[in-house]
């Protein structure tokens, strides 16, 4: 279990984790719409399956529902949301100001991001404003939620509740690595990690054993990256153009093979769900299946949490 000191935050995702489960976090894209009924369909198949569910922040830089907005309507709907919040389009008076509104609407978790490049293919091209960075905006928010004052001292009358993430990318380490920028942002007061995807359970076990043996398993819960594969062709995808995604050989050739992939892919999705909750350091799991929301809940129900009767819980 964690040193971290935990804020008292009530979401269901803090319980599992506190009470020492293995939690199982989702994530999706807000619509580009300006009502919540698409939000809500997208999430739906996820209720009861995750302990929350992620909504991302304008991915690849591109204009979609405000992140802020759809996870306050997830919370107003009953489902945990996990807020991902980037420096990349507010400046400082903006991300404190959001994020008291965030706390106000009853959003708890927070996953603190510096967010992609924006899109150029935007019209007109948007400018980026990046005031500050993902470990500074981590202090922030610690700060604000730890004291009664902004930075500046003005009184916070009540100040927001917060559990805090940050993210962070699986490497097979060299010998004399140090996870060094994830130690910078757990100093800053993150308290959850949630990293890139990640599909080499052998390079999640090196990589979990030096963040143990560095001290970061006791004072931050990891979740690692991974998601139910739809084909060899994503899978190669994800492979060759996200920054920091880890798919061995042996699992494409699994796609390949298969004479149902998508099905393929959701059994090797279960699969290292079991496999993770072996591996001593390592909190959860977080799942990410663009356009294929609707396979993770077959994965949590093929893997050895499924069997227990997650869906219940």
């Amino acid at each position: 279990m964690t040193s971290t000191p935990l804020p008292p935050v009530e979401t269901r995702l803090v319980r599992t984790l506190l009470n020492g489960a293995f939690a199982i976090t989702a994530e999706i894209t807000p619509p580009v719409s300006g009502a919540p009924e698409a939000l809500l369909e997208m999430a739906e198949p996820l209720r009861g399956w995750v302990d929350a569910v992620n909504v991302t922040d304008g991915p690849r830089g591109r204009v979609h529902m405000s992140s802020l907005a759809a996870a306050a309507i997830l919370a107003v709907h009953g489902i945990d949301p996990v807020l991902q919040f980037t420096c990349r389009d507010r400046n400082r008076i903006a991300l404190q100001s959001d994020l008291l509104g965030a706390s106000a609407l009853g959003v708890r978790n927070i996953l603190v991001l510096r967010g992609d490049e924006p899109d150029p293919n935007e019209v007109p091209p948007p400018k980026p404003v990046f005031d500050l960075d993902s470990r500074d905006l981590i202090h922030l928010a610690a700060k604000m939620r730890d004291g009664s004052a902004l930075p500046s001292g003005r009184e916070i009358i009540s100040p927001p509740r917060f559990f805090i993430g940050a993210a962070d990318t699986p490497i097979d380490p060299a010998p004399g690595w140090r996870p060094t920028s994830l130690q910078r942002k757990v100093e800053a007061g993150a308290q959850f990690v949630q990293t890139q995807l990640c599909f080499d359970i052998d390079v999640v076990r090196r990589y979990a054993a030096r963040l143990e043996d560095t001290g970061l398993t006791d004072r931050v819960y990891l979740l690692i990256g991974l998601g139910p594969l739809a084909s060899a062709r994503s899978a190669r995808w994800m492979r060759d153009n996200l920054h920091g995604v880890i798919v061995p050989g042996h699992i494409i050739e699994r796609l390949e093979k298969a004479g149902d992939p998508k099905g393929e892919g959701i059994r090797i999705c279960a699969e290292l769900i079991e496999q993770l909750q072996l591996i001593d350091g390592v909190s959860g799991a977080h799942l990410m299946a663009p356009g294929n929301i609707d396979s993770i809940p077959r994965a949590v129900q093929e893997s050895g949490l499924g069997r227990q009767g997650r869906h219940s819980a």
